[in-house]
């Protein structure tokens, strides 16, 4: 089974980490059999599967069901899972919810969205034996707040504001962390001078490791795709399986192909 020994070892070696979303047992057999290190059952599972306009209608039961169908049919790799919008609202809730995602569902580790206030509560979550996942950047649980689907981090203050929180997660025991939608030197900033996993989603290559929404890397996803995914079946043209196309992502990430300049933001 991997851990996050194993993905500090792959970050030591300079080895890109491969992480997809999955949210059901069919398709998270096929992401292992390619050799994802890391599940994530995200949240976007309100907009690519429920079809809300954004991830804030998903509840904890909702992360519990689809984790639930996704741990049985893990074998290798790292399972992490979503806390849902407001379910970590103080310490005692944080709890509660994180400890239905790892004893009920079977995750391996919860992630939440944000810094300030949400530090104190990522301590809280580890000292009571729950690892945490931490995302910074780009938040969609707070898209209102934000004005939208934005890059984040362009001005100097809300960069060094990103950064700040970065170490503020990982001095309280936090491993790894998502940077969604922020300018590509700023996230290779965080990743060598930070302690940390980052995962990158429009961040990027100089992350640690990469994410993308199974759905966008398959070209399933309704409407218009973000900009920093990229669909892999349609690049491989007519006649290509799912399973190609999982393959081809993750032999883009470890070969340095992917992302691009195109997938980055300045």
């Amino acid at each position: 089974m991997i851990t996050t020994k194993h993905l500090h070892e792959l970050k030591q070696r300079n080895e890109k980490i491969t992480v997809l979303t999955a949210y059901d047992a069919s398709f998270t057999k096929h992401i292992e059999k390619a050799g994802v290190e890391v599940i994530l059952v995200g949240d976007s599972l309100g907009m690519v599967l429920q079809g809300h306009d954004s991830t804030l209608p998903v509840t904890v039961d909702d992360m519990v069901y689809h984790t639930s169908m996704v741990a049985r049919a893990r074998e290798h790799a790292l399972l992490i899972t979503d806390l849902p919008y407001h379910s970590y609202l103080n310490k005692n809730q944080a709890l509660e919810n994180a400890s239905r995602l790892i004893n009920e569902a079977g995750a391996d580790m919860v992630k939440l969205e944000g810094g300030g206030e949400v530090v104190s509560i990522a301590e809280y979550l580890i000292k009571n034996g729950i690892p945490v996942c931490g995302h910074l950047g780009l938040l969609p649980q707070s898209v209102n707040e934000l004005g939208g689907y934005k890059v984040q981090g362009r001005e100097q203050a809300a960069a060094d504001k990103i950064f700040n929180d970065a170490r503020a997660l990982v001095d309280v025991g936090v491993e790894m962390i998502v940077l969604e939608c922020i300018p590509q030197l700023l996230a290779k900033r965080i990743s060598s001078e930070v302690d940390v996993i980052t995962i990158g989603i429009g961040a990027g290559i100089d992350c640690s490791g990469q994410v993308l929404v199974l759905y966008d890397l398959l070209g399933i996803t309704p409407g218009k795709r973000p900009k920093f995914s990229k669909d892999f079946l349609a690049e491989l043209g007519t006649g290509k399986s799912m399973a190609a196309a999982i393959d081809a992502y993750v032999k883009a990430v470890k070969n340095l192909e992917f992302p691009t300049e195109a997938h980055s933001f300045n």
